[in-house]
C-alpha cells in the first residue's frame, strides 16, 4: 500500500454523519452518562475527537505505536525534555532550532539538565561525546534552516548500545520523506506549523513515539 493510500485510509469518515471530512469539535466538555462513564471524551484537555484523528494519523505516518499533539512545536519539545530529571544531560546537535536552543540552554539548565552541543553530521563526534550522564540524544536532520544531514541509523545504534533515548526533529523533511522510527529512533518531534500544516494558518507540535511507554 503506498503512503498516499494508507494516509487516505487513515482517515475515517464521521461516525455520526458519514462527513468524509473530520469535524472540528468545538467543545471543551462532553455529556456523560454517569461519573466516569462516557464515550471516551469527558473534558478536551485530555481528549478530542478531531485532535485524536490527528494523532492516530502522524503516528500511521511515522510507523510508531502513539502520538499525541500539543499546541505549538517547541511544546512538543518540552514535553521531551520533561521525561529527564536533574542530573542528566541531553547531546544535542550543535545547528539546532533556536526556540530548542533557548529553552535548552536558558530554561532546562537552569534545573540541573546538562547540554553538550555537537556535530551530529558525522557519528564519530556523538560517540566521543557520550557520557555515563547522557540519557537523550536530540537530533535535527535536516537541521533548521542549514539543512545538515545527521546519519539517523548509525545514531541509533549507538544510542541503543548506551541506552540513551534518541529523538529526531523530523520537521524539515516530514513522513513523506523520512521516518525516523523505522531507522531506529525512539521518538519523533514535529512542528506542524510548517510542511505538516502547509499554509501558515496554524501552530501545532506533535510528538510520535516507537511504544506506547
Amino acid at each position: 500500500m503506498s503512503k498516499a493510500t494508507k494516509l487516505i485510509h487513515s482517515i475515517p469518515a464521521d461516525p455520526l454523519t458519514g462527513a468524509i471530512s473530520v469535524p472540528i469539535y468545538q467543545t471543551s466538555t462532553f455529556v456523560q452518562e454517569a461519573p466516569g462513564e462516557h464515550k471516551g471524551y469527558d473534558y478536551a484537555r485530555t481528549n478530542n475527537p478531531t485532535r485524536e484523528v490527528l494523532e492516530k494519523t502522524i503516528a500511521i505516518l511515522e510507523g510508531g505505536a502513539a502520538a499525541s499533539a500539543f499546541a505549538s512545536g517547541l511544546a512538543a519539545i518540552d514535553a521531551v525534555v520533561k521525561l529527564l530529571q536533574s542530573g542528566d544531560e541531553i547531546l544535542a546537535v550543535d545547528d539546532i532550532y533556536g526556540g530548542a536552543f533557548r529553552l535548552f540552554t536558558h530554561i532546562y539548565s537552569k534545573f540541573g539538565i546538562k547540554i553538550n552541543y555537537v556535530d551530529t553530521s558525522d557519528a564519530a563526534n556523538v560517540a566521543n561525546a557520550i557520557t555515563p550522564q547522557t540519557k537523550l540524544i536530540w537530533l535535527e536532520t535536516p537541521t533548521n534552516p542549514t539543512l545538515k544531514i545527521s546519519d539517523i541509523h548509525a545514531i541509533s545504534r549507538l544510542a541503543h548500545k548506551y541506552h540513551i533515548l534518541l529523538c529526531v526533529d523530523s520537521t524539515f523533511a516530514s513522513p513523506a520523506l523520512q521516518q525516523p522510527i523505522q531507522l531506529g529512533a525512539d521518538i519523533v518531534v514535529h512542528s506542524a506549523t510548517k510542511y505538516l500544516g502547509g499554509h501558515s494558518d496554524l501552530i501545532a507540535g506533535l510528538v510520535v513515539s516507537r511504544t506506547r511507554s
